[in-house]
C-alpha cells in the first residue's frame, strides 16, 4: 500500500471516530432518526452536486444502481440507525471501540464475497484486535439494561456498514466517487426520513447554534469527505487491508473522549488499546502488497 493511501485511511479513521462526540452533542437537540437523516440527505447533495459540477457521469447499469442501493441501505441506514441510537445509551469512547468490530465482520465477509484470502498472521491479528474491543468495553458490559441496548445498536451498524463496504468495493470504477457516494447517501437516507415521520416529530428540533455546527460538520466532515476518501481508497487497496487500520477507530475515540467529555483511560483500556495496535501490525505486514 502507498504511503498516500495509508495517510488518506489514517485520515478517515479519525474522522470516523469524531463523530460520536458530536452526534451526542447534536441529539440533545433534535430526536435521534430526524438527526441522521438530515446528515445523511445533506451529505449526500453536497456530494451529487459536486459531481454535477465537475462532470462526473451518472450509472446507467441496473447492477451498478443495485450496487450503491446496497451500499445505501447498509452503510447509511443500518449504519446511521445503529449509530444514532447507541449514542443515548453508550459514552463516545466505548461505542467507537465497539463499532471497530466491524473489520472482523468485513474480513469474513470479502473472503466470501470477493474473494481477499488472509494469511495465518491476519487471523492471528484479527483476533487481537477483537480480544482488545473485548477487554476496553469490559468494565462497562454488565453496567446496566440501557448499556446492553447501546451495544446492539452499535453492533447494527456494524453489520450494515460491513455489507455497505463490500459492496463499495465491488462496485470498484463503475462510478465515479462524488457521484456513486452523493447518491448512496441519497437513497440511504429515505429509509432514516420515512422512519423519522413515523416515528419521531421532527418540528421538535432545537435549531441552536450547537446544533447547526454539530450537523454541518457531520454531514460535510464525517460524511461527505469521509465517503468520498474512504471509497478512493478503496479502488487503491483491498478491503481487508484497508479495513485494518479501523482498529485505530478506538485509539482516536478514547483520546477524543479524554479531551472533551473527560473519560479517562485506565490500565484495561491501555492493554486493549495495545492488542488493537498489534492486530493492526500483524494484518499489514501478512496481506500481500497491492
Amino acid at each position: 500500500m502507498k504511503t498516500a493511501t495509508s495517510i488518506q485511511i489514517v485520515i478517515v479513521m479519525l474522522l470516523w471516530a469524531s463523530c460520536f462526540p458530536f452526534i451526542t452533542i447534536g441529539i440533545e437537540y433534535a430526536p435521534h432518526l430526524s438527526f441522521a437523516a438530515m446528515r445523511a440527505a445533506i451529505a449526500g447533495l453536497a456530494l451529487t452536486c459536486l459531481a454535477l459540477i465537475v462532470g462526473q457521469r451518472i450509472p446507467k447499469r441496473p447492477s451498478t444502481w443495485l450496487k450503491i442501493a446496497v451500499v445505501g441501505l447498509g452503510a447509511t441506514s443500518m449504519g446511521f440507525f445503529g449509530m444514532f441510537h447507541a449514542a443515548e445509551f453508550v459514552s463516545p469512547g466505548i461505542a467507537t471501540v465497539i463499532a471497530s468490530a466491524q473489520p472482523l465482520l468485513a474480513a469474513i465477509l470479502a473472503g466470501i464475497v470477493l474473494d481477499e484470502r488472509l494469511g495465518p498472521l491476519s487471523y492471528i491479528g484479527l483476533i487481537l484486535g477483537f480480544l482488545g474491543i473485548v477487554i476496553v468495553a469490559s468494565p462497562d458490559f454488565m453496567a446496566s439494561e440501557t448499556y446492553t441496548q447501546g451495544i446492539a445498536y452499535i453492533i447494527l451498524a456494524a453489520l450494515g456498514v460491513t455489507v455497505g463496504n463490500v459492496a463499495m468495493k465491488s462496485l470498484g470504477d463503475e462510478v465515479d466517487a462524488f457521484s456513486g457516494m452523493g447518491l448512496q447517501l441519497l437513497i440511504g437516507s429515505v429509509p432514516l426520513v420515512v422512519l423519522a415521520l413515523l416515528t419521531e416529530d421532527p418540528s421538535t428540533v432545537q435549531w441552536s447554534g450547537e446544533f447547526l455546527s454539530s450537523l454541518i460538520i457531520l454531514s460535510l466532515f464525517g460524511t461527505s469527505l469521509v465517503f468520498w476518501l474512504w471509497f478512493s481508497a478503496l479502488r487503491k487497496t483491498s478491503l481487508s487491508r484497508a479495513n485494518a487500520f479501523s482498529f485505530l477507530v478506538p485509539v482516536f475515540g478514547l483520546t477524543i473522549a479524554a479531551s472533551f467529555f473527560g473519560e479517562t483511560i485506565g490500565l484495561v483500556q491501555a492493554l486493549g488499546i495495545a492488542l488493537t495496535l498489534s492486530g493492526v501490525s500483524l494484518v499489514l505486514r501478512d496481506v500481500k502488497p497491492d
